[in-house]
């Protein structure tokens, strides 16, 4: 496939007096389009595309159509259906009425496009940039950071749960492969132990024979390991994902104790960083803060806190989930560097930093840390909850879509510029900011 190059500057004449017409005072969408203009360029995404080939959809259309499905919360089938159908669309997109759209398979090629090209960061900095030109933010002033976890597209497992469903899936995965020489391997119990999900299984309740479960499966996952490393196995059977997985978790769940495999105790576990948490998902870690324990990842968010402009958010970084929030921060100010947009002050909580942190950031960016020991500065930094807020309940922020870091970060890319969108709507529409909602038994807490 080509890149075919397309000029989103100028809306059809016949596009933008029927939207007008139909919507008298604007929309989100148009009033967006209108203050930003198009945003973005097919020439942006140059070397993503190959020279030769067929031509492909506008790879400028299919970013802002990207954003424009996380602004609404919509399925790939519902955005291509929405750039078919919907005026307000039509007019950011400088489409004809006429204009048939494209198939929704094509959203999942741009992504993947996207993620192979580490070109998440490049689309969410188009949207800021356009409102950079606006005047709608710039470097220098106050800026705010805060994270929040992010669950795993996959369900969460126990311990047991993930031993047994790390065997099946290697045991399915080797069975497309090798039916044949598998059943030549396979004892006739694992058909009973292995062909159903474990969730559907009925475990036992005490802990003795949960690990004599655990051990048998332990048991079960070496033998399968030995003959995909026999003579009589065929070499590619060692290379299947799901049997290299099974071999990465059976080193870190199991260990061999007087010539027989044993469950590990929880003390002997690996740290959360590099422990395997899901098959179907290999980069989920776990997780912990405070008493909230889970499978995933985390993501940073970073925005101006002005009063005289919109608070848009101008970072986002996503990590697995055990990183701790002090190791994010000099990356934060560096990308905040390169792209000119270094504030004066940055407020955090105190999880972000240490002496080490607020030397470097006022040596090499030339910013005054803040942390509680300044109560009544530190007191901005809580605005960033609601953003969070905000991402989660109108963004869906708090569940990744895809699974692999890399598309969970392009995710939260299209979910920070999507964020923006409406944020600088409210502020072209002189809609207030949202108060801090306080209980009525709360506000009768005494002042002292």
């Amino acid at each position: 496939m080509s890149l075919r190059g397309v000029d989103l500057g100028e809306i059809p004449e016949e596009t933008a007096r029927l939207a007008r017409a139909v919507f008298p005072k604007g929309c989100l969408v148009m009033r967006v389009r209108d203050a930003l203009g198009p945003v973005f360029s097919d020439a942006d995404f140059e070397e993503l595309f190959p020279a030769r080939g067929r031509p492909v959809v506008s790879p400028a259309r299919l970013a802002l159509v990207s954003v424009l499905q996380f602004a609404e919360g919509l399925t790939d089938r519902q955005a291509a259906h929405a750039v078919r159908s919907r005026l307000d669309w039509k007019y950011a997109l400088s489409l004809e009425l006429a204009d048939t759209g494209f198939d929704f398979s094509v959203l999942s090629e741009f992504r993947a496009r996207l993620v192979d090209g580490e070109a998440g960061q490049m689309v969410f900095d188009a949207v800021l940039r356009a409102a950079g030109e606006a005047g709608l933010v710039k470097a220098g002033g106050r800026q705010r950071t805060d994270a929040t976890h992010v669950l795993a597209a996959t369900r969460d497992l126990n311990r047991l749960e993930f031993v047994v469903e790390t065997l099946r899936a290697a045991l399915n995965q080797v069975a497309e492969e090798a039916g044949a020489w598998l059943v030549t391997v396979s004892p006739p119990e694992w058909f009973d132990r292995y062909s159903a999900r474990p969730e559907d299984s009925r475990f036992a309740s005490r802990w003795a024979a949960r690990v004599e479960h655990a051990d048998q499966c332990g048991t079960d996952g070496m033998t399968l390991l030995k003959a995909v490393w026999s003579a009589t196995s065929s070499p590619t059977l060692r290379k299947l994902p799901a049997v290299e997985f099974l071999r990465q978790t059976w080193v870190q769940q199991f260990q061999h104790v007087e010539g027989t495999v044993r469950w590990r105790g929880t003390k002997d576990l690996p740290l959360g960083l590099i422990r395997l948490r899901t098959p179907y998902e290999p980069e989920a870690r776990t997780g912990s803060k405070r008493d909230l324990g889970w499978s995933g990842y985390k993501v940073h968010l970073s925005e101006t806190c002005e009063p005289d402009a919109p608070h848009l958010i101008t970072h986002v970084r996503t990590t697995p989930a055990p990183i701790n929030d002090v190791l994010v921060l000099e990356d934060i100010h560096t990308a905040l560097a390169e792209r000119g947009l270094l504030p004066d002050e940055h407020l955090v909580d105190a999880g972000y930093i240490d002496a080490e942190q607020i030397h470097h950031a006022r040596r090499d960016h030339g910013i005054e840390q803040d942390t509680d020991h300044w109560r009544r500065r530190y007191g901005h930094r809580a605005g960033v909850e609601g953003t969070i807020s905000q991402g989660v309940q109108a963004f869906g922020l708090r569940r990744s879509r895809y699974r692999s870091l890399a598309k969970t970060w392009l995710q939260h890319h299209f979910t920070g510029a999507a964020v923006n969108l409406a944020r600088i709507d409210a502020w072209l529409t002189g809609r207030p900011l949202a108060k801090t909602r306080i209980s009525p038994f709360a506000a009768l807490r005494p002042a002292g």
